[in-house]
């Protein structure tokens, strides 16, 4: 096997025939490698999994108790048929890696989801000298700049605060593993009380017990009849907007939390009264920061604005090809599953 051939493109996903395990599969297979556990990555029915020590109790609840899931600590490097791997941070959410993958003196990193902003929630992406890179592309268009994050959370405080002040509560939508915790951790919690969907408060849950601080929450569903909400935030999934869920809170103000608020229009059509650009993939300058920083050799581009960061690459002397997948273009944040993240 060739060592520019070490990953390949297949109806299942990407495959290492080298190692005999696919990244990230579509469908279920033998053996196979996850980068985190979001729905888009993590699909249930293979015989084995790998992924990263920190993501492992997360991906157990994404699949299921009956499945077979390994992990290792980030770092830590193993051999697999013919090639050495090691997972690194991606910084996307909690348990995220990245994959290296050698063979033969090539290095490989396939990314998954990333972004190189520090959150409190997860470890720190890392940047992983390699030969060929395959990069994400979520957000490849030069319209999604992200302002840093912090500057984020006074609004979303301000916004809270003057809906306190109006007598209503303030309900959040945001994806219940990863952007719900990333809240949590941003917000001033001495404004009002924090109350949370199921799917959040269950996931909420697993990051403490990794160690992630976060403000105290109480699940709705567990609230005695008769509490009050005109102070609270509410933090729920895109899923249960307009829906009899969010009915019960009386007066409120609702906002959505995803980095596809930065296009203009996108608040007006998920009808809600603010948009807040917080994302947990890369922006435009951060893509193009880490492609360069690899000192990749060759680029291979998947999820999202593929074919535009490739023109893109290629004008600036990069060899770049686009890779299919399943998950392409405006999925995740535009769509009420939460089946994908944002």
């Amino acid at each position: 096997m060739s060592r520019d051939d070490l990953i390949q493109s297949t109806e299942r996903g990407l495959y290492c025939p080298a190692g005999g395990f696919y990244i990230d599969p579509w469908e279920p297979v033998d053996s196979c490698i996850i980068t985190h556990a979001h729905g888009d990555h993590a699909r249930p029915g293979s015989s084995r999994y790998l992924t990263a020590q920190r993501g492992l109790a997360l991906l157990r609840t994404r699949l299921g108790p009956e499945f077979v899931i390994d992990s290792i600590q980030y770092g830590r490097a193993v051999k697999i048929g013919d090639v050495t791997v090691s997972l690194h941070p991606s910084g996307h959410i909690l348990g995220a890696a990245q994959v290296r993958i050698e063979y033969k003196g090539e290095v490989w990193v396939v990314s998954g989801d990333y972004k190189v902003e520090p959150d409190k929630t997860c470890d720190e992406f890392e940047l992983i000298p390699c030969h060929t890179f395959v990069t994400e592309s979520t957000f490849g268009l030069p319209i999604f700049r992200w302002r840093p994050s912090s500057e984020i959370f006074d609004e979303i405080n301000r916004w809270w605060f003057a809906n306190k002040e109006q007598g209503k509560c303030s309900i959040i939508f945001g994806y219940s593993l990863g952007k719900a915790q990333r809240i949590l951790a941003g917000v001033d919690h001495t404004i009002g009380p924090i109350y949370s969907h199921g799917s959040v408060q269950r996931l909420t849950e697993q990051y403490r017990e990794a160690g992630v601080a976060l403000p105290a929450t109480q699940h709705v569903g567990a609230l005695p009849k008769g509490t009050k909400f005109d102070s609270a935030l509410i933090i729920a999934p895109p899923s249960v907007q307009n829906s009899v869920w969010t009915r019960q809170f009386g007066a409120a103000s609702t906002a959505y939390a995803s980095g596809w608020m930065r296009i203009r229009g996108t608040r007006r059509r998920k009808s809600v009264d603010k948009g807040f650009t917080l994302s947990d993939h890369a922006d435009w300058q951060a893509l193009n920061s880490v492609i360069k920083g690899t000192g990749a050799q060759r680029v291979l581009v998947t999820h999202g604005y593929t074919a535009e960061m490739v023109n893109w690459l290629t004008a600036c002397g990069i060899s770049a090809t686009a890779l299919s997948t399943h998950f392409e273009g405006e999925l995740g944040e535009l769509q009420p599953s939460e089946e994908v993240s944002d």
